[in-house]
């Protein structure tokens, strides 16, 4: 009995490790490769970012009322904190927080951000910035992987000549606009 037991357990325990690691890309098959913007003014793009739609993730289920703060440090590098409401807007608060470095010769458009103890490989951003309007109000960020994209704005929400906007950016760069989850804000 225990001979067939542990090999049953095997294929279960391979199974579902298949099915973590398998998350399909978002973005269209046979799309050109991304396109970040040209320079990010990290000054300017500091501070507190709403999340107005997002892909689904295992790391944000459940999550509503999502936030973005990015802060500056003397070293050069950038503070993240990620915040949501389990829920609901008004559900229990969970945050994450990360150091994130610059990826060399990007214009500050192509990022590291790694929330789990084992770094990047060094030149690996994971965090691009794909669209960002002159005034720094709305932003699209996405992965090269094509697995993740967020819609972020300065604002809780967003007119509809901006999502028009993020929208048009996302479908540019090969990204599947049924695949986005709207994220509720209080």
């Amino acid at each position: 009995m225990k001979r067939l037991l542990l090999p049953a357990i095997l294929a279960v325990v391979g199974a579902v490790a298949a099915a973590c690691s398998s998350t399909p890309s978002g973005r269209a098959e046979g799309a050109a490769p991304l396109q970040t913007v040209a320079t990010v003014d990290l000054n300017r793009y500091a501070g507190l970012w709403y999340e107005i739609a997002r892909y689904p993730t295992s790391f944000q289920r459940n999550c509503e009322g999502t936030t973005a703060e990015y802060g500056l440090r003397p070293d050069g590098r950038i503070d993240v904190v990620n915040t949501c409401r389990t829920g609901t807007t008004s559900g229990r608060p969970r945050s994450a927080r990360a150091v994130a470095s610059v990826i060399e010769g990007s214009g500050n458009a192509r990022i590291a951000v790694n929330f789990a103890p084992v770094p990047l490989p060094k030149g690996q951003g994971n965090y691009w910035v794909l669209y960002l309007d002159p005034d720094y109000q709305t932003a699209l960020v996405g992965s090269p992987s094509g697995r993740f994209l967020w819609m972020l704005a300065r604002t809780p929400r967003i007119t509809p000549q901006q999502r028009a906007a993020l929208n048009a950016a996302a479908t540019r760069n090969g990204y599947r606009l049924d695949l986005l989850v709207e994220t509720q804000q209080p």
